[in-house]
């Protein structure tokens, strides 16, 4: 990483940025540039046509120009409630499919949830098969005895795994409060058994003192998830093996580079990143949590942030009176699928077609919803 690698994002070069030669005539970037202004024209027509009946969601990690579109921006779960409150009965999701999900989970009855294109998914949310959960399930009950265990899954996960957790007693967390979760699970005298993300799970529990003895990795590939029985039998958090590669991609060295570089900066890293990781940084957060960071830091500091690239440009332009710089370029491949061009067709062609809608089968739906409702319900 080079100096270069942080000073890209300081508002001085993305002014400079802006300053660019104009395209040359003809070229595939101009093209393209033109088809935006289409799809641009488009778009804010039919948002004014339908009104508050539209509602486009927009995750922290979309580019700035589906940002730019979005009536509510926020994290999966935010996004899912909100969208839920409002007024408008055609929800466009722009984020990856088990957000979609989540949404179609909790909308009203009246309204509709549309994804702008079917291949944004997530690696993470695919490591937490529901056919490995249930066969894993059965095995550790064997092993730790029946009752015994509480299922918790991230909010980063599919309906059905939701579902899964609904009918076993257990529920969901976010990355905000996934400490008030696992004290809610320790507090029944319960194991947890938590999927999909590894770091989450083992970051939340160092929280409550627990440490490598008290944890055990599982991989639900595998007979026995590959763990030691015994292991399995001692452990107070069974830990799906799953990751989000967005996250697992920066390292202690990359926090020790951004000191190096930029003395006196605060590095914080989303809570999906590896234990070594948050050790050496200053604070962690949800995506909620890093934007509140950036606009508590006030004007003239200089925060490091581990976390998808399009969020930190973005609070990068949004707070251009301090320097919020990438702790190193990771971009969600996923997020970046939704486009200005499948934008536009969802919202010309989707909206009115009931079977474009994205739906969750009714008895997924309404295990799915137990879940997140005991979520919701605890203090």
């Amino acid at each position: 990483m080079t100096q270069a690698a942080y000073e890209h994002l300081s508002p001085a070069k993305e002014s400079a940025a802006g300053s660019r030669a104009p395209l040359e005539k003809g070229s595939l970037l101009e093209r393209m540039a033109a088809q935006n202004v289409e799809h641009r024209a488009v778009i804010e027509r039919i948002k004014q046509e339908r009104g508050a009946d539209l509602v486009i969601l927009g995750h922290h990690y979309q580019r700035k120009e589906i940002v730019d579109y979005a009536d509510i921006v926020g994290d999966s779960f935010k996004l899912a409630r909100d969208g839920a409150l409002a007024r408008g009965r055609s929800l466009v999701f722009c984020g990856v499919r088990f957000m979609v999900e989540s949404c179609a989970v909790l909308k009203r009855e009246d309204q509709r949830v549309f994804h702008p294109t079917a291949q944004a998914g997530c690696p993470m949310a695919d490591m937490g098969d529901i056919d490995d959960a249930i066969r894993s399930w059965t095995e550790l009950e064997a092993i730790c005895g029946a009752g015994s265990l509480l299922p918790i899954t991230y909010m980063n996960s599919f309906a059905d795994l939701k579902a899964f957790c609904g009918r076993n007693g257990g529920t969901v967390c976010t990355s905000s409060n996934a400490e008030r979760v696992f004290r809610w699970a320790f507090e029944q005298g319960k194991k947890i058994f938590f999927f999909p993300d590894e770091h989450l799970g083992r970051n939340t529990a160092r929280k409550f003192g627990l440490g490598p003895q008290d944890e055990v990795l599982w991989d639900g590939t595998l007979p026995g998830g590959g763990a030691d029985p015994e292991r399995v039998r001692r452990a107070r958090v069974i830990l799906w093996k799953g990751y989000c590669h967005v996250h697992t991609h920066f390292t202690v060295a990359m926090v020790e580079r951004a000191r190096s570089l930029c003395p006196g900066a605060k590095v914080i890293v989303h809570p999906e990143c590896m234990e070594e990781v948050l050790a050496v940084a200053d604070a962690h957060g949800s995506t909620e949590a890093i934007c509140r960071y950036v606009e508590d830091a006030g004007p003239g500091a200089t925060i490091v942030i581990g976390t998808e690239v399009n969020m930190i440009d973005r609070l990068a332009r949004d707070f251009s009176d301090r320097r919020v710089l990438a702790l190193d370029r990771s971009l969600c491949p996923n997020m970046y699928k939704i486009n200005l061009a499948n934008l536009r067709s969802c919202l010309e062609q989707d909206l009115d077609d009931p079977s474009k809608a994205v739906e969750v089968p009714a008895n997924v739906r309404a295990e799915a919803r137990i879940a997140l409702e005991r979520m919701l319900a605890m203090p």
